[in-house]
């Protein structure tokens, strides 16, 4: 069986991590987002096509033709011309029966073997705003209807973006229309499958959707399951709590509940709550955590659920800073001797 990984989106909510990598290289629990899912397809599929685009060489350079025992093909979506897009030009590469997934959330292996039992089939699962993603409208665990991002309460029931098709799909793509968004939505094609076809429901045990910088600590915590990970050659001369740190590290501060990549120092009297730091920084100062903070995110200001200190992207020197919950550093920046109350860019 192959799988069909969608993986070339450029994902401003999740900046600014995203700008010196794509989405699915961040990493959660020390392994990218596009390693837990390869992982997790081991023994299901033993090909992968990962259609990409924003910063395709270094996925490419990441993964090269083979991850495990997947091999692993690359298709170029030129343009961001929606899902649906992304899919077709994958299209000469795929076989029969098929995943598709997105590349950017994290599956479990347990939910897609449950997928994989049917002919077709959708993982679904309830949320708290559904009007952010494609809403699922089951009769009897038989897809009868799908809506991307409705503005009207339909169901709590939500689309994770994985299925299970085959190539029956494609025939669906070359008849779609356009969506408001301009777009060629997957949700369209899955709806006009389903006139002919009975798609399956299947409800996720674990699914970890990664939209917003703050998520992937969420997934984090879900995947260390309250054990701290620490990667290959990092020095912990401070105290490391609940918290997942890269390779290369050196830590003399105090870390907790955070994420720390790669090639990065936290300096001694640092103290560094519920929050993500990128590769190669250097930070020396302290980073308060708080409930309920805010962030903007493509000029609209986002509540955070739950507590949040800060995201410090690739490449930043700070020395002698406080910075306050929901904020964010641009990456290659120099901050120091200040207090932080608002984003870095």
């Amino acid at each position: 069986m192959q799988a069909v990984i969608l993986a070339a989106g450029k994902s401003t909510r999740t900046c600014p991590l995203t700008i010196t990598k794509p989405k699915p290289l961040l990493k959660v629990a020390n392994k990218t987002l596009l390693e837990h899912n390869l992982d997790n397809l081991s023994g299901i599929v033993d090909e992968a096509v990962l259609v990409v685009g924003y910063k395709k060489e270094m996925i490419k350079e990441h993964f090269k033709n083979k991850y495990k025992n997947i091999k692993i093909k690359y298709v170029w979506q030129k343009q961001q011309l929606g899902t649906a897009n992304a899919l077709s030009v994958a299209e000469s590469h795929v076989k029969s029966e098929f995943i598709l997934m997105a590349g950017d959330d994290i599956y479990s292996g347990s939910d897609m073997q449950k997928c994989i039992k049917h002919k077709y089939s959708i993982l679904t699962a309830k949320v708290k705003n559904p009007r952010d993603f494609g809403v699922i409208v089951e009769k009897n665990g038989i897809l009868a209807d799908i809506v991307e991002k409705p503005q009207k309460f339909i169901s709590d029931l939500i689309s994770t973006s994985f299925y299970v098709l085959d190539n029956q799909i494609f025939d669906c793509l070359k008849i779609l229309k356009k969506s408001e968004r301009n777009e060629l939505e997957m949700p369209d094609a899955i709806r006009l499958l389903s006139k002919n076809n009975k798609i399956h429901c299947v409800k996720s045990r674990q699914w970890l959707p990664v939209g917003y910088p703050w998520d992937l600590l969420r997934a984090d915590i879900a995947l260390r399951k309250n054990k701290t990970f620490v990667g290959n050659n990092s020095k912990i001369y401070g105290k490391v709590k609940n918290s997942s740190i890269g390779d290369n590290c050196i830590i003399k501060g105090i870390v907790e509940d955070s994420i720390v990549m790669d090639n990065s120092t936290i300096g001694s009297k640092s103290a560094v709550k519920d929050s993500v730091i990128g590769e190669n920084v250097c930070f020396n100062g302290k980073i308060n955590s708080g409930k309920n903070a805010t962030s903007m995110v493509n000029n609209k200001k986002i509540k955070i659920n739950g507590r949040f200190g800060a995201v410090i992207a690739d490449n930043v020197i700070a020395d002698n800073v406080m910075i306050n919950p929901g904020c964010k550093i641009w990456p290659g920046r120099s901050i120091s001797n200040k207090t932080v109350n608002e984003d870095v860019a």
